[in-house]
């Protein structure tokens, strides 16, 4: 797989302290980020292309914590599995060849959440991904000390 300038650009915007440095980690698969919508929920769609056991994009931005609706397709000829992360509960949908499904999640928080397909031997073939959400943490999650100096 090439990377592209675009996927550079991403690639650059979360490397470094203070940042999503999970781009270095995963740097060698897709990249790419959520539409945010105009009342600030995020939608976007994941594939599984066919005979290439990878997620498509492998890696998902998020420009803030909050609900974003994704599609997931499975252009595969072989059924697989998406298991997700979301506050509380995780959610599970199966993707039967050439198929697709729908999942709302609530991230709230900034971080790096991970997602594979828990079918087969899947996951171990490559069948795993991130969803990284950028900001910062609601005030009422942030400790309550002094103003740290950030780089």
């Amino acid at each position: 797989m090439t990377i592209t300038h675009e996927q550079e650009d991403l690639l650059a915007e979360l490397n470094g302290q203070n940042r999503a440095t999970i781009g270095a980690v995963l740097g060698t698969g897709s990249i790419g980020k959520a539409i945010e919508r105009a009342d600030g929920t995020m939608e976007a769609t994941i594939r599984i292309p066919e005979d290439a056991m990878t997620w498509d994009p492998g890696i998902l931005i998020l420009p803030h914590g909050g609900i974003i609706e994704l599609t997931i397709i499975n252009d595969d000829k072989n059924t697989h599995a998406c298991l997700l992360p979301n506050n509380g509960e995780r959610q599970f949908i199966g993707l039967l060849n050439h198929s697709k499904g729908s999942a709302t999640l609530e991230l709230d928080g900034p971080g790096c959440y991970w997602y594979g397909s828990p079918a087969g031997n899947d996951e171990g073939r490559g069948l795993t991904g991130a969803i990284v959400v950028t900001g910062e943490v609601p005030p009422e999650a942030k400790l309550d000390r002094p103003a740290q100096p950030r780089p």
